[in-house]
């Protein structure tokens, strides 16, 4: 079993805490906590040992598991990666670029692991149907939440949109072109409001929106190819493809046929794929430890954690454009 600690106990941080604890791939050591009052609460509440400093829970662990705010995940990140620890660090990876290049380097250098916890990559209903996206040359997203003032410290891009960024950057086998987007602060003083629009080098376009101030909640996507159309509910954890096929010559009575200008005959048919139940925080963090104990690469790489926040902050920078 690989030891492990948690760096930050706050909502998702006591989420982490709890699965660690019940896994058995990883043995839970402790938490480290700088809020003295809720480190006390956390361990008298649920038992677990509570470090004095992050220095001692990353002596006495094999990984290091980073649930801290933003600003604070490269310094975490290194002082463990520096000690030989692996990390897993949620997203978004880093505050800046510089800095998840960094860890990058460092991860290389000291011969460790790292993964980015954009937890969509493990939601049931885009593992249902992500070998079905092939070559997508429209993509529309909508990710909406009500609003929570935890998280309203970074831009809603960061907080909420690089979900989004992520799981199209996993399907988009091509270099981005060119970003244009608007971003609007209504209760916050960054931006609670934005739609993005992504260009890449093979003429796939993605349109993205996010929003935390909005009545319900809300996180689909759909995506447009040659012959299908698959649309992803991550809230709902609900899919539907819908194809197309060369027209047979003799249709049936109850089939579907479309005929274009040019005159050719397509069948449209549907597809129900199967979305198995899962818990796609426990999953991540159960990959993460079957590529450290297989010496696999991680399912969401630091490289890939910093490509998505690489997008992410050129879409915050044509905010002012």
């Amino acid at each position: 079993m690989l030891k492990v600690g948690v760096l930050g106990a706050g909502h998702l941080g006591k989420i982490h805490l709890r699965l660690l604890n019940e896994s058995d791939k990883y043995e839970l050591v402790g938490f480290y906590d700088p809020d003295a009052i809720n480190s006390t609460k956390v361990a008298a509440e649920f038992g677990y040992s509570c470090f004095e400093n992050i220095n001692t829970l990353i002596d006495a662990v094999d990984v290091v598991d980073i649930i801290t705010p933003t600003l604070s995940h490269f310094d975490c990140a290194k002082k463990a990666m520096e000690k030989g620890r692996h990390v897993f660090i949620e997203k978004p990876i880093t505050n800046t670029l510089a800095e998840a290049e960094e860890l990058i380097s460092l991860e290389k250098k000291y011969g460790v692991k790292g993964q980015v916890g954009h937890v969509e990559r493990f939601n049931p209903a885009f593992i249902a149907v992500k070998d079905s996206i092939q070559n997508p040359m429209f993509i529309e997203t909508h990710r909406l939440a009500e609003f929570n003032p935890r998280g309203t410290d970074v831009p809603v891009v960061l907080d909420l949109m690089i979900h989004d960024i992520d799981a199209i950057l996993s399907v988009v086998d091509s270099e981005v072109k060119q970003i244009n987007a608007s971003g609007i602060s209504v209760i916050s003083n960054s931006p609670d409001i934005a739609n993005a629009r992504i260009e890449f080098e093979n003429g796939c376009v993605a349109n993205l929106t996010a929003s935390r101030i909005s009545l319900k909640n809300m996180r689909k996507s759909r995506f447009f190819q040659r012959d299908a159309y698959i649309s992803v509910d991550f809230f709902e954890k609900k899919v539907e493809v819908v194809k197309m096929k060369a027209a047979p010559k003799s249709p049936g009575d109850f089939d579907m046929i479309l005929q274009n200008a040019e005159g050719q005959k397509k069948q449209i048919y549907f597809e129900n794929p199967d979305v198995e139940e899962n818990n796609a925080i426990s999953d991540e963090l159960e990959t993460f430890a079957g590529a450290i104990l297989n010496d696999t690469e991680p399912v969401v790489t630091l490289k890939q954690g910093a490509k998505a926040l690489k997008v992410a902050l050129q879409i915050i920078e044509s905010f002012d454009k």
